[in-house]
């Protein structure tokens, strides 16, 4: 039992999810962190102060199995008392045009991008409810707006825009705040688990930047986050002018996809 805020980052490992949990354990807070490369955990782990932070990889921080997720507020109950903020950070990428695609690899972009925060979600709701929490869940660029190549992670990320403001709704009346963040390129190790290399150019921004505009838009209970000018930019064109947005798009990413480049020149 503590008496510091708590919180919970899923995808942990990663350079965004690393991010997180440096920046709140900056401020004094204790962290769980869920990873299910137990590698990239330990690494983590190694960098953080122990008696802050309560590391849990392997099984028991996939967010995939609705059972780790109870069994991971449980261990974090019995370690810190609590939850105070959930941070839906793990999610994959996917790389391929559709009819290219490998439809097992579709259906776990889903699994892990969607269904993921669901589960850590629901699992958390009441210590969340119990202490007027916080949910945060990052999305991307790709939850409002097409990405070429990217259907099935474009759909979980719309996916994950749709519940979420949904249950803002929800929770509202229970004092829990919804936070969803929606950047841009972030250099961050999602890369190298996606199906093929990003090669399109495009301005990328750190994780650590991310990571500190989130914990200010969680601290102020911000509803949405745009946290970059590509975001933001993004945003307005792809509400006001989606025919010039999805042009655009496709001519910036389409180097990417040299079939694809083939079936326009055909």
């Amino acid at each position: 039992m503590t008496s510091c805020r708590v919180v919970m980052v899923s995808g942990a490992g990663g350079g965004l999810g690393a991010a997180l949990c440096r920046a709140y354990l900056a401020q004094g807070d204790c962290v769980v962190a869920l990873e299910p490369n137990e590698a990239a955990l330990q690494t983590l782990l190694a960098t953080l102060p122990t008696a802050q932070v309560l590391g849990l990889g392997g099984s028991a921080g996939d967010v995939t199995q609705l059972a780790s997720c109870t069994a991971a507020m449980d261990a974090a109950v019995q370690r810190f008392g609590g939850i105070d903020i959930v941070i839906n950070n793990a999610g994959i990428t996917q790389r391929s045009l559709f009819q290219e695609a490998d439809l097992e690899q579709l259906r776990r972009v889903m699994e892990v991008n969607y269904l993921g925060a669901v589960h850590l979600t629901h699992a958390a709701l009441p210590q969340l409810i119990a202490r007027r929490g916080v949910v945060a869940a990052v999305s991307s660029v790709a939850g409002f707006a097409p990405l070429l190549g990217r259907s099935a992670y474009c759909a979980s990320k719309h996916a994950l825009h749709g519940f979420f403001d949904t249950l803002r709704c929800e929770l509202a009346p229970q004092g829990v705040a919804v936070c969803l963040a929606s950047p841009s390129f972030i250099a961050t190790g999602i890369a190298s688990r996606g199906e093929t290399a990003r090669v399109a150019t495009g301005g990328e921004s750190s994780p650590e930047a991310i990571a500190q505009a989130m914990v200010q838009a969680i601290a102020r209970r911000q509803p949405q986050l745009l946290p970059d000018r590509t975001s933001r930019t993004a945003w307005w064109v792809s509400k006001l002018a989606p025919a010039l947005y999805a042009r655009t798009m496709t001519r910036r990413i389409a180097p990417e996809y040299p079939s694809f480049l083939h079936k326009e020149q055909a």
